[in-house]
């Protein structure tokens, strides 16, 4: 366990004797509030404070900060309140705590509202203060290192979130060592079968790797000193994820991971040219790979990383991945944002570094966004670039995500020319909108006035601010149109009983009814039932006698047509009357997590939260199922399968799936001719524990490279 002293011991080189004093305080007070409260592994509740404030002290942050960190939790799970954290502690240090309590002591519809308030509020406070991002990750660092002692479903969750959000965040932020430790941390709690045996298959290789590593090295140095090029020379293992990453995403087997082991020269200077200098040393040596080099120094990241990359053939005819940088380049590379703030006495922490304004300009775009859906989705899209650099006809240079078309370029400038946006010019040619910037492409954005929008577009947009602009116009249309669908099906039923719709509109009757449904307004009544949530029967029998609204009707009208929800094993949020079918592009298995789509005239669609097609839908029409298994059924599901192109491999990899008596439904293999066979199964099981079973026994057959869960296109 962390003691005390050993953080004031990080804490002396660089803070005066009246914060650490501070700090002790702060310890005291957080030992006293949080005394008796014990953590989920037995331990005190103060370990944890304690942990985040050590994580905080190795980067070098300011008093506050690490004051903060012992106080984080204060607010939301003991009786302080944030007067008493001001009183004790100042102004600073309370606006700190508050930007990091929780969203829990609101009542909020379910976990993925309680999830995008949290964001948001950590979001907007963010803006104000990056410091309060920096201590929310050191607390997730450390609840991610201790997260054995949480139920396999928390771990799932909390893992998922920090592989979704937060290795981003710190990705963007430039602290590389958190972005790694959160994603191999994440991915052993998310596929463990997976981790594992990569863990050992990494083990086995160690002492050769070693070896190799501590050849090229001598190598490299020997180099830099006939060159009279001063540094160091590192070689880092690639860390688990990325490994996995890279495995998964070329379908290639462990074996053929040539570059295990990524090379650093980290140069004794603070000058670009020299880097450019040492390159040319290594490019000497060893012949480059063709498309392997990047020059993130003439264009940094997003995250103002900056770096040369490399890889050439190295000895034995094995490719070698070299990146070279200066001192100050790999501060920021290892440390991001942190190493901005060595901390000077009388220099206050800053909000115009232009990393945090990029970052505030990603995530400010995401406030206006109402739905905690959408905000979610967008947020984990925005977070996850990889840039490619286009010119403006002025010559301005401008950074997308990879993979973004003229659109995402037109909504950058303005939302007015993306609505507008006809067409673009690429190089002075004309291209299709779905077109995909390269870097050093001229875009050029043809307008039309009057010209709107298509829903169409979601399918080639990647950024944020394009996709919810788009988004919003939509569902401002698809609103539109609903109203005048609602207004006329209302109409329709109060006539068919000869009554007049826009007799009642204003009634008492009708404000009881806007209350049943939690909605303000009759136009949002008008909308629900053109959407298909409200029913125009329900709404016209509150204006009818008893007698009339059972007449001609059979007992149990309603329990017969919404029965079909429960045979399939699925139960809808305050939804009765309707129809339910399975979605078959994701093909829902209970014990995913799945959402409900409301199709006009075809009921609701269940589908698995994270469905490609689930981002194109309307918000709106959108609703909460669950999954409510009353008795045993088999739902099919699909899975591919990467595997070395040998006899009998199809015949193993059946037999590994009938030994869980699991029936297969269908079986598709392509040969191509890269001595690999690309396997398509279709199977049937109860639900998502099962087919995680024979994922994990699929994953131990001599020759498989990947297996991994199919979805539907």
């Amino acid at each position: 366990m962390l003691r005390i002293n050993d953080i004031l011991d990080k804490v002396q080189s660089y803070l005066s004797p009246s914060e650490i004093g501070m700090i002790e305080k702060a310890y005291i007070f957080s030992a006293s509030v949080h005394q008796g409260q014990i953590r989920l592994s037995g331990e005190p509740y103060l370990t944890h404070p304690m942990e985040v404030c050590g994580i905080l002290a190795d980067m070098k942050l300011d008093a506050a900060t690490l004051i903060t960190g012992l106080l984080h939790d204060t607010v939301e799970d003991t009786l302080t309140t944030l007067e008493q954290i001001e009183e004790s502690f100042g102004k600073e240090v309370a606006f700190l705590v508050n930007g990091l309590t929780k969203i829990s002591k609101i009542t909020l519809g379910n976990q993925e509202e309680r999830q995008a308030e949290n964001f948001r509020k950590m979001i907007l406070a963010m803006s104000s203060d990056i410091r309060i991002l920096l201590i929310r990750l050191a607390d997730r660092i450390h609840n991610m290192r201790t997260l054995e002692f949480q139920t396999p479903d928390r771990q799932r969750y909390i893992s998922k979130e920090s592989l979704d959000l937060y290795a981003p965040l710190a990705n963007r932020l430039g602290i590389n060592w958190m972005k790694m430790e959160l994603e191999d941390l994440s991915f052993r709690y998310l596929d463990f079968e997976a981790y594992n045996e990569l863990a050992k298959r990494i083990v086995k290789k160690k002492a050769k790797r070693e070896e190799y590593a501590e050849e090229v090295r001598g190598i490299i140095r020997q180099e830099m000193e006939r060159f009279g090029i001063r540094g160091e020379v590192e070689g880092r293992a690639k860390h688990f994820f990325s490994i996995f990453k890279k495995m998964k995403e070329q379908h290639i087997d462990f074996d053929e991971v040539y570059d295990l082991t990524a090379f650093r020269i980290i140069l004794d200077s603070d000058k670009d040219k020299d880097c450019y200098e040492a390159l040319s040393m290594v490019h000497a040596l060893w012949t480059p790979v063709p498309g392997r080099f990047k020059d993130y120094i003439a264009m940094p990241k997003a995250n103002h990383y900056q770096s040369l990359h490399t890889t050439v053939i190295g000895p034995y005819g094995e490719r070698v991945e070299i990146q070279i940088r200066t001192r100050p380049m790999h501060d920021w590379a290892e440390e991001g944002i942190a190493a901005h703030w060595r901390y000077k006495e009388g220099r206050a922490f800053s909000s115009d570094v232009d990393q945090i304004k990029k970052l505030r300009d990603l995530l400010d775009a995401q406030q206006e966004i109402e739905n905690p859906r959408e905000f979610m989705s967008n947020l984990k899209v925005a977070l996850f670039p990889e840039e490619v650099y286009v010119f403006t006809p002025n010559g301005d240079v401008r950074s997308f995500p990879k993979g973004a078309t003229p659109i995402d370029f037109a909504y950058s400038i303005h939302t007015d020319i993306g609505n507008q946006c006809i067409g673009a010019k690429v190089n002075r040619s004309i291209v299709p909108l779905k077109y995909q910037l390269q870097n050093g492409d001229t875009v050029e954005i043809i307008t039309q006035a009057g010209h709107h929008p298509s829903k169409d577009w979601l399918k080639y947009v990647v950024t944020s601010r394009a996709m919810a602009k788009i988004r919003n116009w939509v569902k401002t249309e698809e609103r539109k149109k609903s109203v005048t669908l609602g207004r006329d099906l209302l109409e329709k039923e109060f006539k068919k009983h000869h009554l007049k719709f826009g007799q009642f509109s204003k009634s008492s009757e009708m404000q009881k009814i806007l209350k049943e449904y939690h909605i303000d307004s009759l136009d949002d009544l008008m909308a629900f039932v053109g959407y298909g949530r409200v029913s125009p029967k329900h709404v016209v029998h509150h204006f009818l006698p008893e007698e009339e609204i059972n007449k001609g009707e059979p007992p149990d009208r309603t329990r017969k047509k919404g029965v079909e929800a429960e045979p399939i094993g699925v139960s809808l949020t305050g939804i009765d009357d309707i129809m339910v079918r399975f979605g078959k592009c994701c093909d829902p298995i209970p014990g995913d997590e799945i959402l409900g789509y409301i199709s006009r005239g075809r009921g609701i669609a269940v589908h698995t939260a994270n469905c490609k097609h689930v981002q194109d839908m309307d918000p709106e029409r959108l609703v909460d199922v669950h999954w409510d298994i009353r008795e045993k059924r088999e739902y099919p599901v699909q899975m591919k399968i990467v595997c070395h192109d040998k006899k009998g491999a199809l015949a193993d990899i059946s037999a590994a799936i009938s030994s869980l008596d699991v029936n297969i439904t269908h079986a598709e293999i392509n040969a191509p001719q890269d001595g690999k066979a690309h396997c398509e199964f279709g199977v049937n099981v109860i639900d998502l524990n099962q087919f995680n079973k024979i994922i994990a026994v699929i994953r131990k057959l001599r020759g498989v490279i990947s297996v991994e869960r199919l979805w539907r296109s």
